[in-house]
């Protein structure tokens, strides 16, 4: 289960689609084609793609982003979001066809989980591809490497560049007006109804971190720790944050509804916040809006 979770967040690929993040390019440049050939991640990319298929929800949000989508012919099942990946050809990334995606002529494969010998297999056939393999980032300075290097890949280097700009000085803005409190409040991200939540070495970590917020399962817990309820009745978190809505059908009232639960803190107190499972599990430009939420919903500001 552990490395199910792992590869889960890893791949972005718990369902969802709203968001406050108004989709679309961040510049109108077109791709830059003299910066090839480009080598990222170890593989080479001897031309501008002109046919990329994204196997990785997360990083097919950040193409359509920097304006990479006109080149985009297939995304994995679970890219949903913007709008414009929902129209376009699937593949099942975890059972994935070497020999169907080559069929498609592309120029360039994102992954961020290879199945088997997808890396090798695509190397084989001279195709690109480039692996953002799990667990994936720890950071956000992780996150903005990434968006750079997919920049790279494509030719909008520069509208990369700016979605970086554009997003670090937004949570910048967020975090500059978290309150100092007496004490850091407490937490507790739900990935699912087992208990499995984030520790150190997630980016969710990190990123309640940055908010000041203290998680519950401490700081020697492994990535993905699992808990017991047990142990969260003692612990009585602040806050309850479920990233397990749409794929699991939690709710602050199943949560309350729990043996003994109803006597928690936060769901005495309303703070059973409901997130949107797939802003919770990507990293790409919508990052910024699950800061604001969680800013919002502890804090009041943002």
């Amino acid at each position: 289960m552990k490395r199910l979770i792992s590869f889960v967040l890893a791949l972005g690929l718990l369902v969802a689609a709203c968001g406050e993040h108004d989709s679309g390019p961040t510049t109108s440049t077109a791709p830059d084609s003299g910066a090839f050939p480009v080598t990222v991640r170890g593989t080479e990319i001897p031309a501008l793609p002109e046919r990329i298929v994204s196997l990785s929800a997360t990083h097919t949000e950040v193409l359509y982003e920097i304006g990479a989508g006109p080149e985009i012919i297939a995304t994995d099942v679970f890219s949903d979001y913007p709008a414009a990946a929902t129209e376009t050809e699937k593949v099942d990334a975890f059972n994935l066809s070497v020999e169907s995606v080559a069929a498609m002529d592309p120029d360039l494969v994102i992954l961020s989980y290879d199945p088997g010998e997808a890396m090798s297999g695509f190397a084989a056939l001279n195709i690109p591809a480039i692996l953002f393999a799990p667990p994936g980032p720890a950071s956000l300075g992780d996150v903005y490497d990434e968006w750079q290097e997919l920049g790279e890949a494509t030719g909008h280097t520069t509208e990369a560049l700016a979605l970086v700009s554009q997003e670090s000085e937004d949570i910048d803005g967020v975090v500059a007006e978290v309150p100092q409190t007496i004490r850091s409040f407490t937490y507790f991200v739900e990935l699912d109804s087992t208990l499995f939540t984030v520790g150190p070495g997630t980016l969710l970590h990190s990123v309640f971190g940055m908010l000041g917020l203290t998680n519950v399962a401490g700081e020697d817990a492994g990535a993905y720790p699992q808990l017991s309820a047990e142990f969260l009745l003692d612990a009585d978190p602040d806050f309850i944050f479920l990233a397990d809505t749409v794929c699991c059908g939690q709710t602050a009232e199943t949560v309350a509804s729990r043996p003994g639960w109803s006597e928690l803190s936060a769901v005495q107190n309303g703070a059973v916040i409901e997130l949107d499972d797939s802003v919770a599990s990507r990293w790409g430009p919508r990052i910024s809006d699950l800061i604001l939420r969680i800013s919002k919903e502890v804090y009041g500001v943002g």
